[in-house]
């Protein structure tokens, strides 16, 4: 079997209710599936985690998808390996990280999304599907071990990209600033996801949804925007 992500920059853009902006991509992942296992560790404002879920619930009910969070069982490592499919939400990408290494969920979570099960990820969840979490715009609240992450893709993902503001008297560095600091300690590429935006992964194949273009930057390149209608299946063969 083959990868069937998808990995969206947020989960709720201006004047949408929660994942109403990625509807018909939602509905195009789950297909067949009838529920997926929610993991709210990233815990978005600190609310708790069966507050979170609930919210996760709501959404699913309307298409006909039964949500359970991963808190809910007594493994959450069994959880993982049953599961129909998974949804990471968003939130602190270091707390996500740090919670999902703690729970031992990061190998099983791997094996299964590798073999071909259903991942969706919003924000932080879709942060921890590349290579590392280095890309992330989240305070680091909690120390994590580690940096790695899913590695579902072979590149970074910096989701809720801004464009530079010409007209801002600000000084401070921008994204693309932040992204050239990190190329200069990392290889892989990274893909500025812009709010609406999504990544859509079948097996060897990726495309961009919805109504933006993003930015690619490259090791030592200038960046580079592609539009929706693109080829950028390049980015699976990074190193």
């Amino acid at each position: 079997m083959s990868k069937n992500l998808l990995l969206i920059s947020t989960s709720t853009t201006h004047g949408t209710g929660y994942l109403e902006h990625a509807e018909e991509e939602v509905k195009s992942l789950m297909e067949g599936k009838k529920s997926i296992l929610f993991i709210p560790y990233a815990r978005p404002g600190g609310i708790s985690h069966s507050d979170y879920t609930a919210k996760a619930r709501e959404a699913f009910a309307q298409w006909g998808v039964s949500v359970t969070g991963v808190h809910e069982y007594e493994n959450a490592v069994q959880a993982v390996q049953e599961a129909e499919s998974v949804f990471i939400g968003g939130g602190n990408t270091f707390v996500l990280l740090r919670n999902l290494y703690a729970n031992k969920l990061v190998e099983p979570l791997r094996e299964r999304i590798n073999k071909g099960m259903p991942y969706m990820g919003t924000s932080a969840g879709t942060n921890v599907a590349g290579r590392t979490i280095g890309t992330t715009n989240d305070m680091p609240i909690v120390h994590v071990k580690t940096f790695d992450a899913l590695q579902l893709v072979p590149f970074n993902i910096n989701p809720h990209f801004l464009d530079p503001d010409p007209s801002s008297t600000h000084m401070g560095e921008t994204r693309d600033t932040r992204i050239a600091e990190f190329h200069h300690h990392n290889r892989q590429p990274v893909i500025g996801l812009r709010e609406g935006s999504m990544l859509r992964i079948n097996g060897d194949t990726v495309r961009l949804l919805g109504p933006h273009s993003a930015r690619v930057f490259l090791q030592s390149k200038k960046p580079m925007e592609f539009k929706p209608s693109d080829d950028i299946n390049f980015l699976l063969d990074a190193y």
